[in-house]
């Protein structure tokens, strides 16, 4: 084997391999996406639960409409406990962040801003909750 066909076997498997790597990341990024992000939306968990108990208890149609209401009951409830959980959790963070920054100095109260405002905003896009408004974390 000549010196060319070596160097362009071993580019072509250079390239399948970085190929795959970047599909492999691309299909994983996917899946975390459907399958631990997707699962935990608020407003789907009702759902979720129905399609979970029907297909594991081979519920009937009558059965589906009798525990339908419970469900529903539970999953309202889930939303609430959640919603109630992560005001106590931003309030614990806000209420952190506001002693924080009496010692921290104006170019890192500005970045705890900026920490706050890239949280917020995330928890937005994931929670689809309406944005609320944080105190300053000025002293």
């Amino acid at each position: 084997m000549n010196r060319a066909l070596r160097w362009k076997l071993i580019a072509g498997f250079l390239l399948v391999f970085v190929a795959g790597g970047i599909t492999g990341a691309f299909v994983g990024g996917a899946y975390v996406r459907h399958h631990f992000l997707g699962l935990h939306r608020p407003e789907r968990i009702g759902a979720q639960m129905k399609d979970r108990l029907r297909a594991e208890l081979n519920l009937t149609p009558e059965q589906v409409a009798k525990v339908s209401p419970i469900i529903d009951s539970v999953a309202s409830q889930l939303r609430d406990i959640r919603r109630e959980t992560g005001q106590r959790v931003h309030q614990i963070m806000a209420e952190a962040h506001r002693q924080m920054a009496a010692n921290l100095t104006e170019e890192q109260r500005q970045k705890l801003q900026q920490i706050e405002e890239r949280h917020r905003q995330w928890r937005h896009h994931y929670s689809h909750e309406l944005p609320t408004e944080t105190p300053a974390a000025t002293p």
